[in-house]
């Protein structure tokens, strides 16, 4: 006799099933886009919520950590907005263009959208009601992947940017994307950005994610063309669970980095999808983590060396306090066709308490025989003997520690190369172990 095994759906699965099926005749796009949430929703219905036995989550379980799935956000008010309107404050004292997203929908009027030459600013949501040619031909095909997470938001987007920089600009100041939930009651946003970075054009792009009693999972589908230059940072922040993906393709001769900034978040995950397309490219992916309490960050990577003669550099910092727990899991894939790759990976984590638990997994599948790559992995406490120094010459023992975490991640934020929001995160930083102290 043969008895059929079908696997239970949790709470938190059926409320996402009914939230799709109650929301699909009203998401944006039409033909194209609604076969591309089809399957996507079928991918999530067959696998559900990734779980500790999915190795790409092994230290996530999202099955068991998303115990209520909140209903999508209904459209904000002017009272919503007044909520979020100083979001982002991190990063305040930037000269950058801010670009407002209020539960997860475009607020043009909290935005700058003062023209400047060779970039074009839209909303997601209207390039897909209006089957824009350049969504059409983008979102969902930049990195293609089976993740769960990645198929959700493709299933449920709403709203997001489209953002162009014509070949040979360079942008004078930074966009700063801010996802800020409002607050009024606890909801979910799916937001799916799509930028092109044309070939030979510079651009700092900047996401922050902020506000309490939220679920937001976001996507970014970046295309880097030859000799440009791209960096990216991703702020998280808050009481919330945040998941957000990078799906990246970069050209030639291109310089790509990106940096990954978590402070006081309760439970983020980080995740890249990036492949080099092109020769001669280099890359740096780079990322802080300040954890206390029981916050859970997870900074996942697939890094895929597609052509030959490329350099990448990943390296991630985590400081540990109380209960919290970090995750680092790194891939670097080298293809046949991708000789002479240059690719090194290091985590390093700081554990303040015998509680903190840092996870840390970096691998290497090489398909190539010409190549130079490594990984390294550290989890440690603070050296006694460079604490003992320290009070020795008349310092506490909290300004002492603080000290030797600034040291620790300091190396990592001065690798960012906006004078302005590297002097912020620093602050951030300085700010949390203030509070710590």
């Amino acid at each position: 006799m043969n008895v059929e095994l079908r696997p239970v759906k949790t709470e938190a699965e059926q409320a996402l099933s009914a939230a799709y099926a109650a929301a699909r005749a009203t998401l944006p796009g039409k033909g194209d886009v609604a076969k591309l949430r089809e399957d996507a929703f079928r991918r999530f219905e067959t696998r559900g919520l990734p779980h500790r036995r999915v190795e790409e989550w092994k230290y996530t379980d999202l099955r068991a950590l998303l115990r209520t799935a909140y209903p999508l956000a209904p459209a904000p008010d002017a009272a919503a907005h007044a909520r979020v309107r100083n979001a982002g404050g991190i990063l305040s004292g930037v000269d950058r263009r801010r670009l407002v997203f209020v539960d997860g929908v475009f607020a043009p009027e909290l935005s700058d959208l003062t023209e400047e030459e060779g970039l074009t600013i839209g909303s997601l949501a209207e390039a897909l009601t209006k089957a824009d040619p350049l969504a059409m031909a983008r979102v969902g095909k930049t990195f293609v992947t089976e993740d769960v997470a990645v198929a959700l938001n493709t299933a449920l987007m709403g709203d997001g940017a489209v953002i162009r920089v014509a070949a040979g600009v360079a942008l004078r100041r930074p966009i700063h994307l801010i996802f800020a939930a409002s607050n009024d009651r606890p909801s979910a946003s799916y937001v799916r950005s799509l930028i092109v970075i044309e070939k030979g054009a510079h651009a700092t792009i900047v996401e922050s994610y902020e506000g309490a009693s939220s679920q937001i999972n976001s996507a970014l589908e970046l295309i880097v063309g030859d000799d440009a230059r791209v960096d990216t940072i991703k702020i998280a922040s808050g009481r919330a669970l945040q998941m957000a993906s990078l799906l990246a393709t970069v050209g030639a001769r291109a310089i790509f980095n990106s940096f990954a900034f978590a402070a006081d978040a309760e439970l983020v995950r980080t995740q890249s999808f990036i492949r080099f397309a092109g020769e001669d490219t280099k890359a740096a992916v780079r990322g802080v983590s300040l954890l206390r309490g029981r916050d859970h960050v997870d900074n996942t990577l697939l890094i895929e060396h597609a052509a030959p003669h490329c350099q990448s550099r990943e390296q991630f910092r985590a400081v540990l306090d109380g209960d919290s727990r970090s995750v680092f899991q790194g891939k670097i894939v080298v293809q046949p066709h991708a000789q002479k790759t240059d690719a090194k990976m290091l985590t390093r984590a700081l554990l303040l308490s015998e509680t903190a638990e840092a996870d840390n997994k970096p691998e290497l599948e090489i398909f190539a025989d010409d190549v130079v790559c490594g990984h390294g992995a550290t989890a440690g406490a603070l050296d006694p003997g460079l604490k003992f120094y320290l009070m020795s010459r008349g310092i506490s023992e909290k300004e002492s520690e603080a000290l030797l975490i600034e040291a620790f991640i300091d190396e990592t934020i001065e690798e960012i190369a906006h004078e302005g929001i590297r002097d912020a995160l620093k602050f951030a930083a300085l700010k949390w172990l203030g509070v710590r102290s």
